[in-house]
């Protein structure tokens, strides 16, 4: 996968004019109220925002969907789940407020600068050095999770691809069980490395 999601792109709208500690916010309060407000059609509403954004923010969205083709069928398979177990309209709300989430962060990651947003959450976690906890570390762990993004959406892909070659696309366990486990698997390969540099405490 040749270009990754959830990489900066520069550009001039107001999202990335807007200063980082403010837009942080403002995606933590999103994220609440995605959350915090049930039903399908505020899946929908939340969705279609994030659309909004997602195009506003100067992603390209032919690439977006082509590189979330991995996480679509996911979806797709935990919706078809959802309606089968708790009936279309819990499966909307939950697969509409997931990939609104999603699309929200991407944005966000795509109007904001990597070292000027971990500069901004170390300066802001500065007061928890005086309770043992390092602000640097608080940075590493969300540089993390913006790296994983990307990296998940990899795997997804990679999982689709080989369970294509082997005929295998329309089986949810020749997608879900690598899928996992390959995603464990990267997860322990982080705390690996994260152990050999010192940075496991």
């Amino acid at each position: 996968m040749s270009q990754l999601l959830g990489v900066y792109r520069p550009g001039h709208t107001a999202l990335h004019r807007m200063p980082v500690g403010p837009k942080l916010g403002a995606l933590a309060l999103w994220s609440v109220l995605v959350v915090a407000t049930p039903g399908p059609y505020a899946a929908v509403g939340f969705l279609a925002g994030a659309i909004g954004v997602a195009v506003w923010s100067g992603l390209p969205l032919r690439r977006t969907l082509r590189t979330m083709r991995g996480l679509l069928i996911m979806l797709t398979i935990v919706g078809a789940f959802q309606t089968w177990q708790r009936g279309l309209d819990v499966a909307v709300a939950v697969t509409g407020d997931l990939l609104a989430l999603f699309l929200m962060g991407l944005a966000f990651t795509a109007t904001t600068a990597i070292d000027d947003l971990l500069t901004t959450i170390e300066r802001g976690a500065g007061p928890l050095r005086h309770v043992g906890i390092r602000p640097e570390r608080v940075a590493l762990t969300f540089a993390l999770v913006m790296r994983a993004l990307p990296a998940v959406l990899e795997v997804a892909h990679e999982t689709r691809s080989a369970a294509r070659a082997r005929g295998l696309e329309r089986s949810p366990r020749a997608l879900l069980v690598p899928f996992a486990i390959r995603t464990v698997a990267h997860a322990y390969a982080t705390g690996d490395a994260l152990h050999a540099r010192g940075l496991a405490d």
